[in-house]
C-alpha cells in the first residue's frame, strides 16, 4: 500500500502525536508498505527519510483553520494532486487536519481521520469549528478513535456516523522488553532508598507538573524523589509567580524537608530506564485524549495514579496497571485533581509494594498481548486493507 500520514509535527519535534505516528509510520514500513509523513517543517530535521519513512515538509506557522499563505495553498495542493492507497490524518484543531477539511471529497485516496479527543470542544474559541465538523465528519471513510467513551467517539455517534472503529494506543516492545544497562538513580544522583515517582509530560502547563509537587510535598512519603521529565522544562519555573502557595511548599521542603524534586529533560533511552526504575508514576494531568504514558507504565511494570483524564479509566481497567485519583472537571473540559484524596491515596500505595507489584506485573502481562505497537500497527495495516478493498 502507499500510506500517507498527516501529523501537525514529526521527529525531531517529541510529544504523544509525534510518537504515535513515527510508531505506526516505521512499523508499516517494516510490514512492506510505502509511507510517507507530511509535517511542519523542523529546523533540526536534517533528513528527508528516515527508517524508510519519506518525510515531506511544509513551512506552515501557527494552526490555520483555512488557507492564509501560500504554503497552506501548497500543503492542499499536494493533498489534492497524490496518487495514495490511503491517507490519515491525525489529531483535528490542527493545520495538517484543518486545510483538509473543505478538500475531503476531491482526495482520491480512502481518508482516515484518527482525531485524538477533541481537546477544544468546549472551548468557545472553536464552536463554529465543531458546528462545520459535524458534516465534515462524514467526509472521511473511517474515524478511528482510541476509547469506547471519550468526547470525540461520543461527539461522532451524536452526529450519527457510522464509520467508527476503535483502535487503542500502546508502547513499543522493542523499547521496553530489553534490559536497560542505564542506572538513572546513579546518572541523577537519586539515592537507592529514595521512593522514587515518576511523571513523564511536556512542560505545556496542562500535565500536572505543579499538582504533582503539591501531591508529593502533602504526602506521607518520608525520603523520596519526584521525577519529571519533559521538554520546555524552563517553563516550570515561572509557576512560582502564577502559584505562590507552590512557591511556599518548596521552599519549606528545601528549609526542613528530605523530599527531592528533578524537572529536566532526558534522551528516550534514560526515559525508558526511568520508567523502570521507579516506584509509582504519578499523573494528575489536566487534558489527555488516552495518555501513552500510562501504556508505557503497563510496558514498563510500573503502577500509575492518575487523574480522570482522557481515557484513563478505561486504560487503569484494561491493564489493571492504575488507580484514578478524585476529579474534578471544569467547563472548558479541563480535569484537576482533588489534592486531599488524591494525597490520600498516594499515601496507601506508597505504603503497599506488593499492591503496586502485584498490578504493575499484571499490567504487564496484559499490554504484552493487547498493547504493543508491534500488535496495535497490525490493526491499522488491516483497517487500511479493508478500506481499499471496498
Amino acid at each position: 500500500m502507499k500510506i500517507f500520514h498527516c501529523v501537525e509535527s514529526y521527529y525531531p519535534a517529541v510529544g504523544g502525536m509525534q510518537e504515535v505516528v513515527k510508531q505506526l509510520s516505521e512499523r508499516l514500513v517494516k510490514l512492506g508498505h510505502d509511507v510517507t509523513v507530511l509535517t511542519r517543517h523542523h529546523p533540526d530535521r536534517d533528513f528527508i527519510e528516515m527508517n524508510g519513512v519519506v518525510v515531506k515538509s511544509f513551512k506552515i506557522e501557527g494552526n490555520p483553520k483555512k488557507i492564509e499563505s501560500q504554503e497552506d495553498q501548497n500543503y492542499v495542493d499536494f493533498l489534492l494532486s497524490i496518487e495514495a492507497d490511503v491517507i490519515t490524518f491525525f489529531a483535528a484543531q490542527q493545520w495538517a487536519t484543518n486545510l483538509a477539511l473543505p478538500i475531503l471529497k476531491n482526495i482520491k485516496a480512502k481518508k482516515v481521520s484518527v482525531p485524538t479527543g477533541y481537546s477544544g470542544l468546549y472551548w468557545t474559541e472553536f464552536k463554529l469549528y465543531f458546528e462545520d465538523m459535524k458534516s465534515r465528519i462524514h467526509d472521511y471513510d473511517m474515524n478511528v478513535y482510541l476509547s469506547n467513551d471519550y468526547r470525540d467517539i461520543n461527539f461522532a455517534r451524536e452526529n450519527k456516523v457510522d464509520k467508527i472503529t476503535i483502535i487503542p494506543n500502546g508502547a513499543a516492545a522493542d523499547e521496553f522488553l530489553p534490559d536497560s544497562n542505564i542506572n538513572i538513580r546513579k546518572a541523577l544522583n537519586i539515592p537507592e532508598s529514595d521512593f522514587l515517582l515518576l511523571l513523564v509530560g511536556s512542560y505545556t502547563g496542562w500535565k500536572g507538573h505543579r499538582e504533582a509537587v503539591e501531591l508529593f510535598l502533602r504526602s506521607n512519603i518520608k525520603k523520596g524523589t519526584l521525577l519529571m521529565i519533559g521538554n520546555n522544562y524552563q517553563y516550570f519555573k515561572r509557576q512560582y509567580i502564577k502559584h505562590p502557595r507552590l512557591g511556599l511548599l518548596m521552599l519549606f521542603n528545601k528549609l526542613f524537608g528530605k523530599k527531592r524534586i528533578i524537572f529536566d529533560f532526558l534522551t528516550r533511552p534514560q526515559t525508558v530506564a526511568a520508567y523502570k526504575q521507579s516506584d509509582l508514576f504519578l499523573f494528575p494531568s489536566n487534558i489527555e485524549c488516552s495518555p501513552i504514558v500510562l501504556f508505557e507504565c503497563a510496558a514498563s511494570r510500573l503502577t500509575f495514579l492518575s487523574t480522570d483524564v482522557g481515557n484513563s479509566i478505561e486504560i487503569a481497567q484494561w491493564t489493571k496497571g492504575g488507580e484514578i485519583m478524585p476529579t474534578t472537571k471544569d467547563n472548558d473540559g479541563f480535569s484537576h485533581v482533588v489534592i486531599e484524596g488524591g494525597v490520600k491515596m498516594l499515601n496507601e500505595l506508597y505504603i503497599d509494594k506488593i499492591k503496586r507489584e502485584k498490578m504493575g506485573n499484571e499490567a504487564f502481562a496484559i499490554w504484552q498481548k493487547k498493547y504493543s505497537w508491534e500488535v496495535i500497527t497490525k490493526e491499522y495495516e488491516q483497517l487500511y486493507l479493508s478500506l481499499i478493498k471496498v
